[in-house]
C-alpha cells in the first residue's frame, strides 16, 4: 500500500515515516533539474547569489522532459540516472532541500547525507516516461531556458510514484543487508 508525500515537506518527523522500499504516491509542487543545472545552482550558492527556487522544504526530479507540446504537457517526463548529481547533492541538502527522486544507486556520501540533513532519495520507473508525465498536472519553465531539456521546470504532480532507496536513517534499498528482496513493493508482486 502506498502512502502519501504532500509537498513541499513542512517538517523533517513527516519523512522519518518513510522506509526503504516504501511505495510513495508525491502530490504537490516539486522542481525538473539535472546537473548542468544543479551545477549552476551551487555556484549560485558559493557566489552567494539568489537560485531560481527556495530550496527549503522541496524536491528535485532528475529528468529531462520532451519540449512540452502545444497543450503545455510533457510528451515524456521519464527519470534520469542519479549519480550524475551527486557531486552537487549535498550543497542542495545543506541548503533544506528534502529529496530527489531518479533513477539507479548512489555513493555512499549521498546515502550518508540523507541521515544527517533527514532528506530521502526515492527512485522511479525507468521506461515509463509516457506514464509518468500523466502524474504532472501543470508545468513552468522558470530558469535556464538556454539548457533546453536541463532547464530547471516548476511541476505540480498527482499520485507520482516512487519507491524509497535511501531514508532518514541512512538506510539503502541497494545495500545486500536490505536488497530488493525485502522490499514491501516486491513482496506484493510475487
Amino acid at each position: 500500500m502506498e502512502k502519501k508525500l504532500m509537498l513541499p515537506v513542512q517538517n523533517n518527523e513527516s519523512l522519518e515515516e518513510f522506509v526503504i522500499g516504501q511505495r510513495i504516491l508525491i502530490n504537490g509542487k516539486m522542481y525538473i533539474a539535472r546537473d548542468q543545472a544543479h551545477k549552476r545552482i551551487v555556484n549560485m550558492l558559493k557566489n552567494k547569489e539568489k537560485i531560481p527556487f527556495s530550496l527549503s522544504g522541496n524536491m528535485i526530479y532528475y529528468c529531462g522532459p520532451t519540449p512540452p507540446r502545444k497543450d503545455g504537457t510533457f510528451g515524456s517526463a521519464g527519470p534520469t540516472t542519479s549519480a550524475r548529481m551527486d557531486a552537487y547533492t549535498i550543497p542542495l541538502m545543506k541548503e533544506g532541500l528534502k529529496g530527489f527522486i531518479g533513477k539507479g544507486d548512489r555513493s555512499g556520501e549521498i546515502r550518508l547525507a540523507c541521515k544527517k540533513y533527514k532528506s530521502l532519495y526515492l527512485i522511479t520507473f525507468g521506461g515509463a516516461g509516457a506514464y509518468l508525465a500523466k502524474r504532472i498536472a501543470s508545468q513552468k519553465l522558470i530558469a535556464f531556458p538556454e539548457l533546453g531539456p536541463e532547464a530547471i521546470y516548476e511541476i505540480e504532480v498527482i499520485d507520482f510514484p516512487a519507491i524509497v532507496a535511501f531514508d532518514t536513517r541512512g538506510k539503502s534499498i541497494f545495500s545486500t543487508s536490505a536488497g530488493f528482496s525485502n522490499s514491501p513493493f516486491l513482496i506484493e508482486l510475487q
